[in-house]
Order: structure tokens, then C-alpha cells, then sequence
């Protein structure tokens, strides 16, 4: 089936791009906020934000950096208030002042009630979880609740509009650093092998993956125990940042993304290395190679014409 494009409509409330946000998408009942923590006040007067739905609390670590996410919601209670007034709960709460900003998600016909918002805010826990991005920041896993299969449907339906958003604003809470593809065309042969590239020398042996976003140095290899007097500051800090996820044999617990080729080669050698020369393929074709391939095809490609 073909994939189809998709308008997104993005208001800048305040008419700029680093204050509140509305989301909505063609022929979809959804709608979705952007909300700086510092301007919840501004959202008093908005009656779609005292709806049910179900919100995302993003910000970071302080001791690590990394990004954070607690995922919640929110229904109408007895006093017609809803989701505005759950986050300007959390936003008097000390032991949540780690969250920079709130994304939001509800309905334009009010759609949502305690087994929806209950089903989602599971489902989006688990689909976080499994995307290993974020640190999840709920001390519990939420209840799924009980529906029908038709409701199910209709739900996942909304699901997959909602990283579709997610996305667009800036948050791959839901999106692994890495995806097996799959060809359009189911004719054309993809060996999986020519997308993992290896450095297995001076004690490591590791692997990776070229992603659209850089590289991702997989869980499982194990890089060089110590590092050269003349390893980069910026190395020596991914190091330190990361010891938790490195172990006593100097194995790596979790995937890493890297922006650059070099950037994972020098990380896994400890040292400063050029990382088109130091990846290669099972069947040892340097990236250098592979990419100089790239560009003279793209190059007889322009020639025809």
C-alpha cells in the first residue's frame, strides 16, 4: 500500500515558535497542545483543555541530561475542570520540577472518558517504554481498562495519528532509534547484513547502525577499556556520562546514538579516529567506500540526463 502524506495544521498561539502550540490533522477528531510550563496561566479561558484526555510531561535529567518524560491523565471532574487543571497540579508539585513543558492530547467533540483516556495512557507508556528514549517517569504501569474490540480499533486508530503529531513537535518519544524497513518494492533483495558496520580492534568489538538521525553503537558491544592521552575531552565526557550503561568488561548495556560516524568510532576506540575509515561491513567495505559508491551513482544518475 502506498504511504500517503499528511497536513498537519500548526497555530502558534502566541505567534512564536517557543510558546503554545495547537495541533490538529486533517480528518482527525484529535487535538493536541504544546504548552511551555511557563505559560499554563495563559490556557485558563481554553474549554478544550477542561476535556478528558491524556498528557505528556517532557523535560530532562539533572543528573544524567537525558530526556524524561512522565506520561498521565486527566478527566472532567465535578468541578468542570480537566486536563489544565491536572497540570497546574503537577506544576505546584516539588517532586515535578523536572518538566519543561506539557503536550496534550484530547478531542474537538469531547470523545474521551475513563476507559479511553485509560487505554491510551497504557498503551503510550508501553510504546514509550519499548522506543527506549526517554527516561519514564511513571513509578507505576497504568491500568489498560476493559473495552470492546471495536473500541480497540477506533483507539489504535488514534494512536497512530498521535506519534504522527508527537513527532511534529519535536519528541520521538515513540520512535526506536532504529527500524527495520521494509522494501516497497517486495522484489528488490536487502541484505540486513550491508546495515551493521563493526570496529574490532585494539581490544573492542563493536557494532553499529546507520540511522537517518547518525549512528547507533548497539547493546552488546564491547568497546576499549581504557582511552589514549590524546582522546578528545568530548569523548572522555560521553564516557563518564554513560558508565552506568557500560559494564565490568567494558560491554555496553544499551543502544547509543551518535550524530557522526567519528563521533561512535572515537566512543568505542577511545581516541580520536575518523569514522568512515574505522566502520566496515561483515565483509570489511569501509563506510568511505560505500558512501563514495553513493555518490557516483547519484552522479551517472545525472550524466544520463
Amino acid at each position: 500500500m502506498a504511504i500517503r502524506g499528511k497536513n498537519i495544521n500548526l497555530f502558534l498561539m502566541d505567534g512564536t515558535v517557543n510558546g503554545r502550540i495547537k495541533c490538529t490533522l486533517a480528518n482527525w477528531t484529535g487535538v493536541v497542545y504544546k504548552i511551555p510550563r511557563t505559560e499554563l496561566d495563559k490556557c485558563k479561558e481554553r474549554d478544550d483543555l477542561k476535556r478528558s484526555g491524556v498528557y505528556f510531561l517532557f523535560g530532562s535529567s539533572d543528573q544524567t541530561g537525558e530526556n524524561v518524560v512522565y506520561i498521565g491523565q486527566a478527566g472532567v471532574r465535578k468541578n468542570g475542570e480537566g486536563i489544565l487543571f491536572r497540570l497546574q497540579e503537577h506544576k505546584r508539585n516539588p517532586d515535578k520540577d523536572y518538566w519543561t513543558e506539557a503536550v496534550v492530547f484530547t478531542t474537538s467533540n469531547n470523545f474521551f472518558g475513563p476507559t479511553e483516556i485509560s487505554y491510551l495512557e497504557n498503551r503510550f507508556c508501553t510504546l514509550a517504554t519499548d522506543a527506549k528514549r526517554y527516561i519514564i517517569k511513571n513509578s507505576n504501569d497504568p491500568a489498560s481498562g476493559h473495552i470492546t474490540e471495536e473500541k480497540g480499533s477506533e483507539l489504535e486508530e488514534f494512536i497512530d495519528y498521535a506519534k504522527i503529531i508527537m513527532g511534529t513537535l519535536g519528541h520521538k518519544v515513540f520512535e526506536p532509534l532504529f527500524q527495520q524497513s521494509t522494501p516497497l518494492d517486495a522484489s528488490v533483495n536487502v541484505d540486513p547484513n550491508e546495515q551493521i558496520f563493526y570496529i574490532n580492534r585494539s581490544g573492542a568489538n563493536a557494532k553499529s547502525r546507520l540511522t537517518n538521525e547518525g549512528f547507533v553503537v548497539l547493546a552488546g558491544s564491547i568497546i576499549r577499556g581504557d582511552v589514549v592521552p590524546s582522546c578528545p575531552d568530548y569523548v572522555k565526557a560521553v564516557r563518564e556520562d554513560n558508565k552506568e550503561n557500560i559494564d565490568k568488561n567494558h560491554v555496553l548495556l544499551k543502544d547509543l546514538l551518535f550524530k557522526t560516524p567519528s563521533g561512535a568510532s572515537a566512543f568505542v576506540l577511545g581516541a580520536s579516529t575518523n569514522g568512515t575509515v574505522e566502520w566496515k561491513t561483515k565483509n570489511g567495505k569501509r563506510l568511505k567506500d560505500i558512501e563514495s559508491e553513493d555518490i557516483d551513482f547519484s552522479l551517472d544518475k545525472v550524466s544520463e540526463k
